[in-house]
């Protein structure tokens, strides 16, 4: 990777976790369905208009738009709920270590739905030490019982098992323009958000939501998922997919440092420990550890 690659992959980590900085900010105010879908739907409308800019065509046959929306379901209404749900009882930095689970469950979830992604030895003992950091972080909870901030926890994390699931149902997508794959599935879940909020929520009888709020909710969707998947792509296509995982590492620590700095949250020595053995779980599914041994 390059200097201009690793300033791309630290740009992206402060954006991913700045989503919780946001989300976290906007939820105080505003109900979790309803910022899930200002957040696509904003975010749809941007790159759809970078899409065009760039003379991709929008595609007429029913099976990509019918994958698009699974994928959108997947990859966007169902964790974006979930987290922001989550996100009303517990801090943007608990959240993104949880949320940094995803490729392990993307590891268990390709080894069972999938012939040619099995995981091998290594894979598995990363998996192990990522499932002690999840245990280590809510054990406390669990041993109190079922409150507290449990459920949310919970909640946080079966939105990074729906990330695996996405991750193993795009490999369809790759041969389409990411840029096209993105915008359809940030419209596919527009679409399957609105009518659960126009039911649940009813975003017309609401208070207007105070301009920190409002801004929140807007940097939500162009900062950190519009402007974030442009660079995703770019980094993709610069230095591939394995050094892109890196940065799965570097949002916890975006999302602590950002929620510590404006939201005076506290990190407890068990999220602490538990950050450490995810990071090393997905250290040992990324391989460099055994590379960087052999050498």
């Amino acid at each position: 990777m390059t200097s201009q690659d690793w300033l791309l992959l630290l740009a992206l980590s402060l954006l991913w976790g700045g989503s919780f900085l946001f989300a976290k900010i906007a939820v105080a105010e505003v109900p979790p369905l309803t910022v899930a879908l200002l957040r696509v739907t904003l975010a749809a409308g941007t790159l759809h208009l970078l899409r065009l800019a760039f003379r991709i065509a929008t595609p007429r046959e029913l099976a990509f738009w019918r994958d698009v929306f699974i994928m959108g379901l997947l990859n966007n209404a169902i964790p974006f709920s979930l987290i922001f749900w989550g996100q009303q009882a517990i801090g943007a930095g608990l959240a993104s270590i949880l949320n940094a689970t995803t490729p392990l469950f993307t590891v268990l979830v390709a080894h069972v739905f999938t012939v040619d992604e099995r995981a091998g030895s290594a894979k598995i003992l990363g998996v192990i030490a990522g499932m002690a950091g999840v245990a280590v972080m809510i054990g406390h909870d669990a041993m109190a019982g079922f409150g507290g901030h449990l459920w949310a926890e919970l909640a946080v994390l079966a939105a990074a098992l729906s990330y695996g699931f996405a991750g193993v149902f795009g490999r369809r997508f790759r041969d389409r323009p990411p840029l096209l794959v993105a915008s359809g599935q940030l419209t596919g879940s527009s679409c399957l958000l609105l009518l659960p909020v126009l039911l649940l929520d009813q975003p017309w009888v609401l208070p207007l939501p105070s301009l920190r709020t409002i801004g929140a909710i807007v940097a939500l969707a162009l900062l950190s998922t519009a402007l974030a998947y442009v660079i995703f792509f770019r980094i993709l296509r610069r230095a591939g997919s394995t050094n892109l995982s890196l940065v799965t590492l570097l949002i916890p620590v975006s999302a602590l440092l950002l929620g510590v700095l404006f939201l005076d949250e506290t990190v407890e020595a068990h999220h602490l420990v538990g950050m450490a053995l995810i990071g090393s779980g997905l250290a040992v599914i990324d391989g460099r550890v055994w590379r960087l041994i052999r050498v």
